[in-house]
């Protein structure tokens, strides 16, 4: 039997509970043993709840409890739960996490401690929600070399750009929509800025290159400035428009950057709408895979955590290697990176644009948008796109195509 704690009675907390009820002969079967949820962490009284009689207030009954082998850190936030995750790991409980806040400060350092004290850290539901990415890469795909990963890892946006599409309407119609929906928080920034999805895209750097990513060295762009005329534009060109997570491993270096791009129609993100995530992974003998499902939610969140849970307890007392090392990891200069970018000006730089970036441009025309000259470059690195772009003259803005 293995004896567990969730921390956090809250959307994803309540979540864990509801799957280790709901489905406890599953839960149970797939660790080998019994799971019996002991302690829930949490401020609050919940009267007449199932557990109501589980509930402690005091985070030390549970880390003081020898009968506690695993917890599951389900309360979000970075400060408290890293200091009770230090705490739990140097007593030698295992600890899974839907945190990446916590997971893209502390991932390493974390892991570095369960090492030391025979145990284990897991963040499965830190990116992707219920899509088992991070598992995926360190067992199934391990033994493979990974040279890519593009990723839709943030529901709010993919929902905003989704309905920005759909429904002709401005950002800022659509934001109060998922803001009403519950789909974005009152404060959007970390979402619509492309914090969430750098810290996402950071994890996922991190352990396809054993190295520490740090999110705030990930180049980002959001999704505030993108506008109707662009989802015209890109509705001429056969192309979506997504807040994307790329990393790219070639000769030229190890990139990483969060941005809206434009996707050809043919390509499976393409077609990823409303609030579901999807990952691509490229590597060497496999070539790509794509993995797709809720980025988010109470039970598609929960199931990940449970996974972890079930994993950890099948392997009471032992380190789970993640590839995650206290290294930092040597970025390339994203000045370097190459792609195709789409640009907007006024038509009266029609001229200069091309004297720019060359009289092969492709002109793209839509019978939605006048006064514009709009046109995509040939590959082009992004310093020297910069560099150009600076240059001309009345811009209305550039997207970068994948």
């Amino acid at each position: 039997m293995s004896k567990v704690a969730v921390l956090g009675y809250g959307t994803v907390g309540s979540g864990v509970v509801k799957v280790l009820d709901d489905n406890k002969e599953e839960v149970n079967k797939s660790a080998g043993q019994e799971i019996e949820l002991k302690y829930i962490l949490d401020l609050r009284d919940f009267e007449n709840d199932p557990h109501e009689k589980q509930i402690v207030h005091d985070v030390n009954v549970i880390l003081d409890d020898p009968e506690i082998d695993v917890i599951c850190e389900t309360m979000g936030g970075v400060d408290f739960p890293y200091e009770v995750t230090k705490k739990a790991l140097s007593k030698g409980k295992s600890v899974c996490t839907s945190n990446k806040d916590l997971v893209a400060a502390h991932g390493p350092e974390l892991v570095q401690i369960a090492k030391e004290n025979g145990c284990a850290y897991l963040f499965e539901a830190s990116v992707g929600g219920g899509i088992p990415i991070l598992r995926t890469l360190r067992t199934a795909l391990r033994h493979e070399k990974i040279d890519s990963i593009t990723g839709i890892l943030n529901g709010t946006t993919n929902y905003i750009l989704t309905k920005m599409n759909r429904d002709h309407a401005d950002f800022s119609t659509v934001l109060k929509e998922a803001q009403d929906k519950g789909y974005a928080e009152r404060n959007p920034e970390s979402d619509i800025e492309g914090y969430d999805a750098s810290r996402k895209t950071a994890i996922l750097s991190s352990l396809i290159s054993g190295m520490y990513v740090k999110y705030e060295d990930i180049d980002k762009t959001g999704i505030t400035a993108i506008t109707q005329e662009d989802f015209a534009y890109a509705k001429a060109l056969g192309m979506s428009i997504k807040l994307l997570g790329m990393i790219k491993k070639n000769n030229a270096g190890f990139f990483t950057m969060v941005s809206p791009f434009l996707i050809h129609q043919e390509n499976p993100l393409a077609s990823v709408d409303d609030v579901y995530n999807a990952i691509v992974v490229h590597s060497n003998m496999l070539g790509n895979t794509m993995y797709y499902g809720k980025g988010a939610g109470k039970e598609a969140t929960a199931s990940a955590v449970v996974a972890d849970l079930v994993e950890l307890a099948a392997n009471k007392g032992k380190f789970i290697d993640v590839n995650l090392n206290d290294i930092k990891a040597e970025l390339s200069d994203t000045g370097n990176f190459v792609h195709r970018f789409f640009v907007r000006c006024k038509d009266k730089s029609r001229e200069q644009a091309m004297e720019l970036f060359g009289a092969n441009i492709q002109v793209v025309e839509t019978n939605k948008v006048f006064g514009e000259f709009a046109f995509l470059t040939d590959l082009i690195s992004e310093k020297d796109f910069k560099n150009k772009y600076a240059v001309l003259q009345d811009t209305k803005g550039f997207l970068r195509e994948l």
